[in-house]
């Protein structure tokens, strides 16, 4: 009875009685889902329904990050794009992070302006096609992480590294991570949602099993713990190498990895706590899961910083960049403008790594190509 008077739509027998798949084009399912789920009065539904589709100051705040995300992230691809010396196995991978983090950030603008009084204008379907497209987009950022742990753990273990079986290992470590994140932000709308199984709805996400989104944060806490897993592994290969102390590589790639993974957690530790929280408590019984928008884009900021850790700490990446700046126009600093094609002609210790072990035939273990990371 209590779900009846929450969602008398769902309470009619014949929508009672309609598959899950059927009711993807219902326009009246998301009304019911929000009024349980958030706990909404019908004066409540009516005001978030008829209001006014304006962006709020946060959301700007937002937008305005997720521009400089996707600039930022299209400066990386079309630096490592436009320079033959980076058509290697590690930029590569960097252009991949890029690739998925300026998804990441154009999958949350289309989410800001979609939202609101919007959601309700909403079949079930667009809605699982918006919130999945973010879920694919930030699950592809964070899998692109994994994949660069994967290869540099790779690169100083094994023999041979980046010989005949270079390629392939690349393109397969880049097909899995979006195989993989289309599969996870896919299910949804594949089956795996609370459409007929209102106890089971998420606060955060009305239409997303609570299942569901305890699947999706134990995913990323894996992924977490195996990043860190082998970034020590690496630290340590590397510290075995007996370099002396003072001016090691060793520590530079011990700084390195506590950025990364410094920003990982304190990026995304609040969404997840949030998501956790939504799993198991009512949103009256947990205010704070009213605030989730902020815990979001503190997670999406880690899209904005990736390309600074991963990029700008190689010279040869930040040259590029200017010169690619310079070719636009926004950066000339009095040079002509015939200068900006100058060939890139010094290198950074990342691009000494992927050339000198080229045709590596012992393992990698000299900590002096170690910051490749």
């Amino acid at each position: 009875m209590t779900l009846c008077r929450k969602a008398t739509v769902l309470c009619h027998p014949v929508v009672a009685m309609k598959s899950k798949y059927s009711q993807y084009y219902n326009r009246t399912l998301i009304h019911a889902y929000y009024v349980f789920a958030k706990d909404m009065t019908s004066e409540e539904l009516e005001e978030r329904t008829n209001g006014k589709a304006q962006l709020s100051s946060l959301n700007i705040v937002f937008v305005i990050i997720c521009s400089i995300i996707i600039l930022e992230n299209l400066l990386v691809l079309i630096a490592v794009f436009r320079n033959k010396k980076f058509h290697s196995a590690m930029f590569f991978f960097i252009g991949n992070l890029a690739f998925s983090d300026l998804l990441a950030g154009s999958a949350y603008i289309a989410n800001i302006f979609l939202s609101g009084p919007r959601t309700f204008e909403l079949v079930p379907v667009q809605w699982f096609i918006r919130e999945g497209t973010a879920f694919i987009a930030l699950a592809a950022s964070v899998f692109s992480l994994l994949a660069i742990a994967i290869e540099r753990y790779i690169a100083i273990t094994k023999v041979r590294v980046y010989g005949s079986n270079r390629t392939c290992r690349m393109f397969l470590l880049i097909g899995t991570c979006w195989v993989t994140s289309i599969l996870l932000g896919g299910l949804p709308i594949i089956g795996w949602n609370c459409i007929n199984n209102l106890p089971e709805c998420s606060v955060l996400l009305p239409l997303y099993s609570k299942k569901y989104i305890l699947f999706v944060v134990t995913i990323f806490s894996i992924i977490l713990l195996s990043i860190g897993i082998l970034y020590v592994r690496i630290y340590l290969i590397v510290r075995s190498s007996h370099q002396e102390a003072t001016n090691s590589p060793a520590y530079a790639l011990l700084k390195t990895v506590t950025i990364v993974l410094g920003v990982f957690i304190v990026c995304w530790l609040p969404a997840f706590t949030v998501l956790l929280l939504d799993t198991s408590c009512r949103r009256l019984n947990c205010p704070v899961l009213s605030k989730a928008d902020i815990f979001f884009g503190i997670a999406t900021l880690n899209s904005a910083l990736n390309p600074l850790i991963y990029t700008l700490r190689s010279k040869d990446m930040r040259k590029e960049f200017l010169r690619v700046l310079c070719c636009w126009g926004l950066l000339t600093s009095g040079r002509p403008a015939d200068r900006c094609l100058v060939p890139l002609k010094s290198s950074s210790s990342m691009e000494h790594c992927t050339n000198k072990h080229e045709h590596q035939t012992t393992p990698i273990m000299q900590a002096e190509c170690t910051t490749c990371v």
